[in-house]
C-alpha cells in the first residue's frame, strides 16, 4: 500500500509553545486515518501544514512520494489535496454555489453550477440549498458546505477536521458510510474527530497526538475507545456526569401550541409546539438539523417573538448558541468585559451607570480558577483563547446570572472529551441548582446521557419521547417516523 502524504519530523512553535515536536505522520493509498487527541494537541496545525497554510519550522512534507519544497494551499489542491476546516471558510455574502465555485476553481455560470452542486450534495448524502446566501445557512448546512467544497474540485486525500461535529446521528452515519465508500474507490482520509466511535467504526489505522507529540498509533482493532481516550488524555476517560432521579420545581418555561416561521432561508419553522421545563430538570432537543430546534430555543431564551401561542418564562435567562465565535463572544472583548456585557446590570459590580473595573476583573480572575480557563490574564481577548477555553468563558458568565432559565444550543460543539464532560456536567449542576434547563445536541449519546426527559422534533412538530424510549427509537421519530 504507497504512501500518499507523509509528514517527517514535523516542528512548529508559535512563540514559546511548542505546537507539533517532530511528528511522523503517514497515510496511505485508500485508507480511513484517524487523528485523534485534545484541543490543543496539535492536530488541526499538523493538517494546516500538510495542506501548505502554515510552514512547518522543521521537517518535511511528501505528497506521492515527492518532498514539497514551496508549498502553498494552491499547490495542495494541484496534487489532490482538499480539507474540511473545523471552523467554516465560505464567504458569508456569497450563494453556496458561488463559494463552491470559487473553491473549485469552476468558472461561476448558474445555470450549470447550480444544478451540479445540488447533484453533488445530493450524492454525498449531504444537501445544499445551491442559491442560499451563506449567512443564512445553519451551522450544519455550513459544515455540509465546507464538506461539498472539498470535494468539488475531484480531490482524492481528504483532510477532516471534525466535518461531523454538527451533523445529526443519521447525517454523520451516512457521511462516514460515503469516506467508506471513497476508500474503495482508492481515496485517502484523514479524519480529525473527538467521537471515538467514528474512529473505532471506519479508521483503518489511528494515531493520538498528546502536546505535539505522537503518543500511540495502531490500527482500530489495537485498543478500545477507553484505551484510546487513556492515550489522549494521559490518564483514565474523566467520569461521566452523574444523574439522580430529579424532583421538579415550579415551572420555569411554558410553551403552549407556540408556531414561528422559519428563521433564515432553510429549515423548517415551528409548528404548534408545547413544551414545559420546571426547576431542577434538564430536557434535551433532539433533532435534526433544521426542523425548528433553532427557532424553540431562541423563543425560549426570548431572542425571537412567536407567531402564535404562548409563552411564560421565569427570568432570568441565560443562553448558550451554538456558534461560540460569531454569537458566543465578541473576539475583541477581555474576559472581564465578556463577562460585564453577559452578566447585565443586576451584576454586583454594577453600579448605574458606573462600572466598577476592578471588582469585575477580580470576580473574572475568579471564575477563570473555578472554570480552569487557560488564558495569560482576565485581561486577554477572547480571540486569543482555544476554543474550549472560549467556551469555558461563555459557559462562566452565563452561570454568573444566577439563570432560572438555561438555554444551550449545541453546546459541546468541537470540543473533544475532557472539555465536553466539563460541560455537560456544568449544565448538570446548573439543574441540581433549581435551573430549569433546556439543551439541543447533535450527538444524541450525550443528549441521552444528560437529559431527564427528551423532546424531538421532525418537521417543526414536537412530541416527547416517553420515558426509558431507545436511542434507535429516538433516531427513527428524528426522522419523522412514529412522531
Amino acid at each position: 500500500m504507497n504512501d500518499v502524504l507523509t509528514l517527517s519530523g514535523i516542528t512548529r512553535r508559535f512563540g514559546s509553545v511548542a505546537a507539533l515536536d517532530g511528528v511522523d505522520f503517514t497515510l496511505r493509498r485508500g485508507e480511513i486515518h484517524a487523528l485523534l487527541g485534545e484541543n490543543g494537541a496539535g492536530k488541526s496545525t499538523l493538517m494546516r501544514i500538510a495542506v501548505g497554510l502554515v510552514m512547518p519550522d522543521a521537517g518535511t512534507v511528501f505528497i506521492h512520494g515527492t518532498a514539497v519544497s514551496r508549498h502553498s494551499p494552491a499547490l495542495a489542491r494541484r496534487l489532490g489535496l482538499g480539507m474540511v476546516h473545523q471552523h467554516f471558510t465560505s464567504i458569508p455574502e456569497l450563494s453556496v454555489a458561488e463559494n463552491v465555485a470559487l473553491a473549485a476553481g469552476w468558472r461561476f455560470r448558474p445555470r450549470e453550477v447550480e444544478p451540479r452542486v445540488e447533484q453533488l450534495g445530493d450524492e454525498l448524502g449531504l444537501p445544499v440549498p445551491p442559491r442560499a446566501r451563506v449567512a443564512d445557512l445553519s451551522a450544519g448546512l455550513r459544515q455540509r458546505l465546507e464538506v461539498v467544497k472539498a470535494l468539488a474540485a475531484g480531490a482524492d486525500i481528504l483532510l477532516l477536521d471534525e466535518p461531523s461535529s454538527v451533523l445529526s446521528p443519521l447525517e454523520a452515519e451516512r457521511f462516514l458510510a460515503q469516506l467508506i465508500a471513497f476508500r474503495d474507490r482508492g481515496i485517502s482520509s484523514v479524519l480529525i474527530t473527538h467521537k471515538l466511535r467514528e474512529a473505532t467504526s471506519v479508521a483503518d489505522r489511528v494515531t493520538v497526538l498528546r502536546r505535539g507529540r505522537v503518543v500511540y498509533g495502531g490500527t482500530r482493532g489495537d485498543t478500545s475507545t477507553d484505551g484510546l481516550a487513556t492515550h489522549m488524555l494521559g490518564a483514565a476517560p474523566p467520569p461521566r456526569p452523574v444523574r439522580q432521579a430529579p424532583v421538579p420545581g415550579a415551572d420555569r418555561l411554558v410553551m403552549e401550541a407556540v408556531s414561528l416561521a422559519r428563521l433564515g432561508e432553510t429549515g423548517t419553522g415551528l409548528d404548534q409546539a408545547t413544551v414545559r421545563v420546571r426547576a431542577g430538570e434538564v430536557v434535551g432537543v433532539a433533532a435534526v438539523e433544521g426542523n425548528g430546534q433553532r427557532e424553540l430555543l431562541r423563543l425560549a431564551a426570548g431572542l425571537a417573538q412567536a407567531d402564535r401561542g404562548s409563552i411564560r418564562r421565569t427570568e432570568p435567562v441565560s443562553f448558550i448558541p451554538e456558534d461560540r465565535t460569531t454569537e458566543g463572544c465578541i473576539g475583541e472583548f477581555s474576559l472581564t468585559e465578556h463577562l460585564v456585557l453577559v452578566a447585565g446590570e443586576a451584576a454586583p459590580w454594577i453600579t448605574a451607570p458606573w462600572v466598577r473595573w476592578t471588582k469585575a476583573e477580580s470576580r473574572a480572575t475568579r471564575l477563570m480558577a473555578e472554570y480552569q480557563v487557560q488564558a495569560p490574564s482576565a485581561g486577554a481577548a477572547m480571540r486569543e483563547l482555544s476554543g474550549g477555553n472560549q467556551q469555558r468563558v461563555i459557559i462562566a458568565a452565563a452561570m454568573e446570572r444566577h439563570p432560572a432559565l438555561l438555554v444551550a444550543e449545541n453546546p459541546t460543539r468541537g470540543l473533544d472529551l475532557r472539555a465536553t464532560a466539563e460541560i455537560l456536567a456544568r449544565l448538570r449542576d446548573a439543574a441540581r441548582r433549581e435551573a430549569a434547563v433546556l439543551v439541543h445536541l447533535p450527538d444524541l449519546d450525550e443528549l441521552i446521557e444528560l437529559a431527564d426527559r427528551i423532546v424531538v422534533l421532525a418537521g417543526g412538530r414536537l412530541i416527547e419521547a416517553p420515558a426509558g424510549t431507545s436511542r434507535a427509537m429516538i433516531g427513527r421519530m428524528m426522522l419523522g417516523e412514529n412522531a
